[in-house]
């Protein structure tokens, strides 16, 4: 195992939005950074991203293109590859990357998002983040006007059903293997024009690399433009639970939606010096978001840091404060004190 000498004021585990955003806030306030990113961004499949003001319709690639280069510029380090596990230390943490490398950090900034876990639909993972579908507000507009099914997962398929009815009023929930719903749920679906068709959805019908629908498990074929599921969000959670941090489920209603890890506002957990930002913290965190959430984070880290520095520059300053040092001080003040009595006199 290669262990390096140097040791980083933040080690950060993760380079997406979150990552770099606390990335850059650290090196530009002069601190030592180390990126250490898996090349495996949640948002590589889609297209774009949006919601983003001022970078609106960048892709993916680009945006994190554009965050190394901007990190790097201040002097923060930016590797590929994984960091399988970290060690608390009394000065520190020690991090142990997928090499065998390991490198050492006085705090650690956890930006590993979370995995979506999809439904075992045959041809539904292949068009993930293309036609396949979860968020409206990040692809809402690009099928505006066109026929969205909705695939019932969970107890939020009313919900999403409806959602998604504000980008087009062509929206069919499948039931799939979802329990019937209740009274006011059918009317709320009926008043705004959604369809309920029963059975699961088997497969998609794809042509010209585009979705063309639904084969349910009848044989049946509805005609589509985009699929909406709910996947869960399981938490990319191993560096933080080798320091013994544990995820917390996300449930709504009595269906558990993902896993995350408890942070405050400002992302820190319950282990001393370790933040996390983005998705390993917030589920349902977009793009920018998880960038303020990193530049938070980061801020609040080098507080950290300043007021360790701070301790350690009074100690420095005490220390040479000797006994010998001590006793001369004593005889200084004495005398003054003499004197100034000789002088009252």
């Amino acid at each position: 195992m290669s262990e390096t000498n140097q040791r980083y004021d933040v080690v950060v585990i993760g380079g997406g939005a979150a990552g770099l955003s606390g990335a850059l806030a650290l090196a530009r306030a002069r601190r030592s950074v180390l990126v250490i990113d898996s090349g495996s961004p949640r948002n590589a499949p889609a297209s774009h991203v949006h919601n983003y003001l001022g970078r609106e319709g960048t892709p993916p690639s680009e945006l994190l293109a554009i965050g190394r280069a901007e990190a790097a510029d201040y002097g923060a380090e930016i590797v590929r590859g994984d960091a399988v596990s970290a060690e608390r230390l009394p000065d520190g943490f020690r991090v142990v990357r997928g090499d065998g490398g390991v490198v050492r950090a006085r705090h650690l900034l956890v930006t590993t998002g979370l995995v979506d876990e999809l439904p075992p639909v045959e041809g539904l993972a292949e068009r993930w983040g293309r036609e396949v579908l979860h968020c409206p507000y990040c692809h809402g507009w690009e099928v505006r006007d066109t026929a969205v099914g909705v695939l019932a997962l969970s107890p939020m398929a009313v919900h999403q059903a409806l959602l998604w009815r504000q980008w087009t009023d062509d929206v069919v929930l499948f039931r799939h293997e979802q329990a019937d719903f209740g009274d006011e749920e059918y009317e709320q679906l009926a008043a705004r024009g959604i369809s309920v068709l029963d059975g699961a959805v088997a497969s998609l019908e794809v042509a010209d690399d585009r979705l063309t629908g639904v084969r349910l498990a009848g044989g049946t074929v509805i005609p589509l433009a985009a699929l909406v599921v709910q996947p869960r969000f399981t938490a990319r959670s191993a560096v933080l639970e080798s320091l013994g941090l544990v995820p917390t489920e996300m449930v709504v209603g009595d269906h558990v939606v993902g896993t995350y890890i408890a942070a405050d506002p400002a992302g820190a957990t319950d282990v001393p010096g370790v933040r996390v930002a983005g998705n390993v913290a917030n589920l349902m965190e977009q793009v920018v978001g998880s960038a303020a959430a990193g530049l938070k984070a980061a801020s609040m880290i080098n507080m950290d840091l300043v007021t360790e520095d701070t301790g350690r520059a009074v100690d420095a300053r005490r220390a040479p404060f000797s006994a010998e040092a001590e006793r001369q001080v004593t005889e200084r003040v004495l005398g003054d004190r003499r004197h100034g009595l000789t002088e009252a006199r």
